[in-house]
């Protein structure tokens, strides 16, 4: 298994002709300028979120991906399997939002939600795990739910906020 470092470079060692950290302020910039003009999300939500979940929650992602995660913990989540999802919200008005289908046949220890704004920017961050995600989706089984399928209110109802933009501007969440 390898992963994907995203630390960023020491200065004066060789880089590739792209810093991935530029890439990723281009990459958001143009999705949303991407959904300005034509109406429709660019389709690169995921790969953003999972830059932003690695870099803020001390994850090391897959290079490969593997059955049922993204990335594998350091720190105070060393070896713990992360499922990453990413929702970027236009609206927030607009009710019935989905966290994308989670993989519960396949192994992982939690879930990390990235929750991005209209500039692709990310603004809270929220992690379960794997026992309150499955229990939460028993629960509302009956209910006309595919399998794997959850509301991002839901998700929020049931997880852990472990970091958020505002409150980290403020110096009251210290991550």
């Amino acid at each position: 298994m390898t992963f994907l470092s995203l630390q960023r470079t020491e200065p004066g060692a060789p880089v590739g002709l792209y810093d991935v950290d530029k890439l990723i302020v281009e990459a958001r910039k143009l999705a949303a300028e991407f959904r300005r003009t034509t109406g429709k999300p660019l389709g690169i939500s995921g790969e953003i979120a999972e830059y932003d979940a690695a870099r803020l929650l001390n994850l090391k992602l897959c290079d490969e991906r593997q059955g049922g995660y993204d990335a594998v913990g350091q720190g105070e989540r060393e070896g713990r399997r992360v499922q990453i999802k990413a929702r970027t919200i236009f609206d927030d008005k607009k009710k019935g939002q989905r966290v994308g289908q989670l993989k519960l046949d396949q192994e992982w220890d939690s879930v990390v939600l990235v929750l991005m704004d209209e500039h692709y920017e990310t603004f809270e961050v929220y992690e379960a795990l794997r026992q309150d995600v499955i229990a939460a989706l028993k629960e509302s089984e009956g209910r006309n739910n595919k399998r794997g399928i959850m509301s991002v209110a839901k998700f929020k109802a049931i997880a852990q906020l472990v970091w958020a933009r505002d409150t980290l501007a403020h110096g009251v969440y210290s991550g």
